[in-house]
Parts: C-alpha cells; sequence; structure tokens
C-alpha cells in the first residue's frame, strides 16, 4: 500500500485536540473534524468499472423487445448507483481513518523517543496526553505544594468587589458603601494577601487606603483591572435574572391556578352529617304533631 503523506500542520492540529481533551479522543470523532482537511490529500476514489460485455458468435440477436429498457432494469440501477456510492463512501472512511491512524502512530512514537516529561497514551479506545511514569514523583511533589482552594464569605467578597472598583479606597468608604462596619473583614483580606495597603490618604486622620494585589488577579484569572465586568453588564446580568425570576414566579402561579380549577371542578358528595341534620326535622315534626293531636274522648258504657 501506497504510503499518504498528511499534510504537515494537521499533525500539529491532532496534538492540540488530544492535549486539549478531557476525555480520550476517538478516531472517529477525529475523523469527524479533520474529514475534509484529510480528503484533500487523498486520491479520488472511483467505483469499479463494469465489465463489458463482449458478443458470441453464433447466438441468435436479441429482440427489439429484450432491447427496450424497462422499468425493473431502472430501479436495479438506481440500486447499483445508491450501492456504489455507499462504498464509496466506506472507502473514504476507511482512508481517513488510516491517515490519521498513521499520524497518531507518528506522534506516539515521537513522545516516547524524545526526553519529553508528556506521553500519548490509548486508552478506552482513544487517545490521551498524560505524563510519563518516571516522572510520578515530581508531579507528585508539585501538586503537594499547591494552595488549596480559597472560599470567601459573602461579606468577603462584598468587600473585595468594592475595593477592586473604587480602588484606592478607605476603610470607612468601604463600609459606608456597604451599610456595615468592615474593618474585621479588611484585616481577613489583607492575610489571604488579596488587598493591601496603597498609602494614606491626605483628609483629616490620614485614614489608610487599600487596593488589590497581584494574588487577587491570580485567583480570578484576570489581566489587571480592566477587564473587570463593567457596571453596565452587571446591570444586563440583573436585568435578565430579574426576568427569569418572573418568568419562574408567574409559571408556578398559573400551575397553582390550574391545580386549583382541577380541585374545583371535583364533585363533592354530602357528608353523612349533613344527611342526618337533613333527615332530623322530618323525625322533630312527627313527634310535634303527636304531641298536638287532640285526645280522643273515652266511650261511657
Amino acid at each position: 500500500m501506497r504510503r499518504i503523506i498528511p499534510p504537515m500542520s494537521l499533525k500539529a492540529k491532532l496534538e492540540a485536540v488530544v492535549y486539549a481533551a478531557e476525555e480520550p479522543v476517538t478516531l472517529a470523532q477525529l475523523a469527524t473534524i479533520f474529514a475534509a482537511e484529510v480528503l484533500l490529500g487523498l486520491p479520488e476514489v472511483s467505483a469499479e468499472p463494469a465489465t463489458e460485455q463482449i458478443p458470441l458468435e453464433g447466438l441468435a440477436p436479441e429482440t427489439d423487445a429484450e432491447e427496450a429498457p424497462t422499468v425493473e432494469d431502472g430501479s436495479a440501477k438506481a440500486e447499483g448507483s445508491e450501492a456504489g456510492e455507499k462504498k464509496i463512501a466506506r472507502q473514504r472512511d476507511r482512508q481517513i481513518r488510516q491517515v490519521l491512524q498513521q499520524v497518531m502512530d507518528e506522534l506516539i512514537a515521537e513522545y516516547t523517543n524524545s526526553e519529553r516529561g508528556m506521553e500519548i497514551r490509548e486508552i478506552a479506545g482513544g487517545y490521551r496526553m498524560a505524563t510519563k511514569p518516571e516522572y510520578h514523583d515530581a508531579v507528585r511533589g508539585f501538586v503537594k505544594s499547591l494552595k488549596p482552594p480559597m472560599k470567601l464569605s459573602l461579606q468577603a467578597l462584598e468587600t473585595l468587589a468594592v475595593i477592586a472598583y473604587k480602588q484606592p479606597v478607605t476603610a470607612p468608604e468601604v463600609s459606608e458603601i456597604r451599610g456595615v462596619d468592615s474593618g474585621g473583614v479588611l484585616g481577613s483580606l489583607v492575610s489571604r494577601k488579596l488587598i493591601t495597603t496603597a498609602g494614606r490618604k491626605p483628609v483629616i486622620g490620614r485614614p489608610i487606603l487599600y487596593k488589590t494585589t497581584k494574588e487577587f488577579l491570580l485567583r480570578f484569572g484576570l489581566k489587571d483591572v480592566n477587564d473587570l465586568p463593567s457596571m453596565e453588564e452587571f446591570e444586563k446580568m440583573a436585568g435578565e435574572l430579574a426576568e427569569s425570576e418572573a418568568e419562574g414566579e408567574a409559571q408556578d402561579a398559573g400551575n397553582l391556578t390550574a391545580d386549583d380549577a382541577a380541585t374545583d371542578s371535583q364533585p363533592i358528595s354530602e357528608a353523612p352529617e349533613a344527611q342526618e341534620t337533613a333527615q332530623e326535622p322530618a323525625a322533630d315534626q312527627t313527634v310535634e304533631e303527636e304531641a298536638t293531636a287532640e285526645p280522643q274522648p273515652e266511650h261511657q258504657v
């Protein structure tokens, strides 16, 4: 089989995809992504040529009825063309996967034979990039040296947001914006190196100014404080959140109304107490009629 040389950029693209993927990448996924690029370097696949029929001498010529095409012949040709197209598609898919398999094998060999700390492994039917086993001790030591994830309370986040947008700012100004005393929260943020002092404000009492630090940018993934969302973006997000909450409340109210209507439509049978109450007046009326009836005079003998 002739070795097909893929484009030079394809290897780099496959390497980038395998590196960026969290789960093992299969050949089927790679074929879906890079099919058009691989097909540019592949020769065209043609259907198998039809066999030529040679007339035999001594045989009677076919009649006109046999030469005339029929509906069955047309349907057979259509089915044959569809089968040929499917066969060509399968051949192209097979060739695409062969090219990708060849490139991935080259990448695996390059990572294995070079002095790199990474390698590409075949895991669960796909490809995944990982560190080489001989460097696991170094990786383990690095992971242990990492700082644990930082957890901030709502009060700390509010104070940090005020400082980030108003910096440099004093403690009384932060407390005035928040409406509560922020002295204790400021001390916690300073100890976590998220804020630091920025001199003193030239006013009476010369209060300390606070600003954010480089650690703040690292924790929140910002290039600088200019990457913070603007107030217009906050207002837009707040409006979208309020609209979604209003839609949810309206939907809940509609569901409650539908449930109430379904409950009201159900027939309510009379309670036994009501039936007994309805029957009692008839009994009392009978007693009263007997009591009010005049006594019959006795017959004297």
